[in-house]
This record gives structure tokens, sequence and C-alpha cells, in this order.
């Protein structure tokens, strides 16, 4: 009997969120293949048709994540903006992924998806201190937009895309308390 793609894309979602949920809240190593398949609303033999482990189903998701994030950065130039309008679309599986416990290791993947051009800072490719502003530009970038969406991005898209700006043109200044 053929499988139908649809209640196949269905089924894998359905597993993708009750893992998200659970992620969200408590480290994956003690997360189980019943509960999030009971989650889900399936049995574990559904499970294992589409995952082979939990970290089978992370690592899916982290590259599902990246490669879509790849894609669209790359079509857009890299711009924050494109961003910030995937941390909108990709809501509950960033939750997960940027949460308490898959926020590090997601975190470094990320950094390396992400398209940055040298010549936006200023600095030739082959200056000693171009790797550590690369590193200060991606991990402010994406540590707010990660604090954002930690904080059920309380504030609008366009507000901290612009705070973001602010930030990086020196229009924001800090008031020295004496």
């Amino acid at each position: 009997m053929k499988k139908q793609p649809e209640v196949t894309a269905k089924t894998k979602k359905a597993f993708i969120d009750a893992f998200c949920e659970l992620y969200s809240h408590k480290p994956i190593e003690k997360i189980s293949v019943q509960e999030v398949s009971n989650m889900a609303g399936y049995n574990r033999s559904s499970f294992y048709q589409h995952f082979s482990d939990i970290y089978d189903l992370r690592d899916y998701l982290e590259k599902d994540v990246l490669e879509l994030i790849s894609l669209r950065l790359h079509m857009g130039q890299g711009s924050i903006a494109e961003m910030i309008s995937i941390f909108d679309e990709k809501g509950l599986y960033l939750d997960a992924l940027f949460g308490d416990y898959g926020g590090n290791r997601f975190l470094d993947q990320l950094k390396a998806t992400v398209p940055f051009k040298l010549h936006q800072l200023s600095v030739p490719e082959d200056d000693p201190i171009s790797p550590y502003l690369m590193e200060f530009h991606l991990s402010t970038v994406l540590s707010l937009l990660r604090l954002w969406h930690r904080r059920q991005r309380d504030i609008s898209s366009e507000e901290i895309l612009s705070l973001i700006f602010r930030l990086y043109s020196g229009a924001i200044s800090v008031i020295e308390i004496s």
C-alpha cells in the first residue's frame, strides 16, 4: 500500500511539534519516544517510521530550519530583516532550538550558516581581527534575536529590527551613572 505524502507530512509534523513543545521545557535526555508519540497522538511504531530516535528527530529539525535559513538568507543577501521574518515563521521550532536545552548547540550551527560579508564591517578578510569582528557581529545579532524569541517576541518585528539598526549605528547611547 502506497503512503499518501500529505498524510506522511502531517504525521511527521505532529511528531516535530510535540518534540518542540517538550524540548522547550526539558533536556533531550529526559524526552522519550513514547512521550513524543503520546503528545503527537500516534503510536511509537509510527514515530519509528519517520525517525530512528529522539536525537534523529532533533537533528532533522535543526537541519530543516538551518536549510531554510540558509536558502532564504542567501536569496535575500543575508539581511537582518529576512532573519526576523524567519523567526516569525518558525516560532515553535525556534522556541525549542533556542531554548535552555538547545541554545548553544543550535546557535553555533546557525552562526556557521548565516552568510556574512566582511565588507559590511569595512575590514579586509585577511586582517587578523576579522574573525573577532565577525563573531561579535553575528553573536550580537543572534543573541538579540534569541532573547526576543525567548521573551515571546514581546516587541514587534519592526521594533527589534529598528533596535538592532540603532545599536549598530550608534544611535543608542549609554548614560553613565555617577
